[in-house]
């Protein structure tokens, strides 16, 4: 008779507060040694699961966190992908939806738990939310329906009790437990006294899908935002750069701009060189409707495309990996409309 293989967890510590661990001897900080973790958050032991460790050497601060960073976590998961049945990311808080959203493209036909997590207070301290943040997402990335299948086969974020889809979400407080929100997405799940999942929002499992790792991240993109009295020089300038393929450009209300005809003259200049440029909301909520007015229709008009209800994070990083496939400006155009992982409302 054989016996049922136990669930296997991968924990990815890259760097971050929630790894950071004060030596008694020193009260100085220092960076994530499992077995340190172990004796300051037991309750690990009691999960009737394998769990695992692996720690980026050196950490690195999220501040530092980039394209590298992500190739080196999408080569772990895939290299390791068929030895566990979910993975846990410890992650500096800064970046952290940028790494999500990342992951989420880079990790196409993703069907196991990718959780990140992190704390505002190191493990050790003693009002610290990295021991609820880390176990919870412990509990979630080993969590299977009935049928043995994952209940979340997708890359989210967990913290302060609150499941979000990665590429739906945005960090917006440095200071409160309560640091990410999703703004134009549900959040999958709730964790109060029980574990609430909301099935419906979750991405569905396929049996089918294989997972393809995504490593080309092109980053020759600039992020900009309009404010009133912006001046033509400066908006030329970022537009006419010689390596520039991608702009992010965040708008007033539902997609805005100012009705002025230098800076429509230079979209449409951009664009016709090739540049891909994706209009986003500066609002925290809420998704860009271009023909709704006058102002949206001029720059539908000059080639720009809707970002949607995209968050800064998702869009940049799905521009990223689409520049990165070397696509063209068509097939980039097609995509950015279309929905990868989840990202946008379509």
């Amino acid at each position: 008779m054989s016996q049922e293989k136990q669930t296997s967890i991968l924990l990815i510590y890259t760097g971050g507060t929630i790894g950071m661990i004060q030596n008694p001897e020193t009260g100085a900080l220092e960076n994530f040694n499992f077995d340190q973790l172990l004796q300051h958050v037991p309750e690990i032991k009691q999960f009737n699961l394998d769990i695992f460790a692996y720690a980026f050497e050196p950490p690195i601060d999220s501040s530092d966190i980039g394209p590298e960073s992500w190739t080196k976590m999408v080569e772990i998961i895939y290299s390791n992908y068929e030895r566990y049945d979910g993975f846990v990311i410890l992650h500096g808080t800064d970046t952290m939806a940028f790494t999500a959203s990342a992951l989420s493209f880079m990790l196409e036909g993703l069907m196991k738990p990718v959780i990140l997590t992190g704390s505002q207070l190191p493990i050790g301290a003693l009002r610290t939310d990295g021991k609820e943040n880390l176990l919870t997402s412990i509990e979630i990335a080993a969590a299977k329906h009935d049928d043995g299948t994952p209940v979340v086969p997708e890359v989210c974020i967990f913290f302060h009790e609150k499941l979000m889809r990665g590429n739906r979400t945005t960090k917006v407080s440095a200071e409160n437990f309560d640091a990410f929100e999703s703004n134009n997405y549900p959040i999958l799940a709730h964790s109060g006294i029980e574990l609430q999942y909301f099935h419906e929002r979750i991405r569905p499992y396929d049996a089918n899908a294989t997972l393809v790792p995504h490593y080309a991240m092109n980053t020759d993109i600039f992020i900009f935002s309009l404010f009133p009295g912006i001046q033509p020089d400066v908006v030329r300038k970022v537009l006419n750069g010689k390596e520039l393929k991608g702009i992010i450009f965040r708008t007033f209300g539902s997609g805005n701009a100012p009705q002025k005809q230098w800076l429509v003259d230079a979209l449409t200049e951009a664009t016709k060189a090739g540049k891909i440029i994706v209009n986003i909301t500066q609002c925290s909520t809420g998704s860009v409707k271009m023909r709704l007015y006058e102002t949206g229709r001029q720059l539908l008009a000059s080639g720009i495309i809707s970002g949607n209800d995209s968050t800064v994070e998702a869009a940049i990083t799905k521009l990223m990996f689409l520049i990165g496939k070397g696509l063209s400006a068509e097939e980039i155009h097609d995509e950015m409309k279309r929905s990868i992982a989840g990202e946008i409302t379509v």
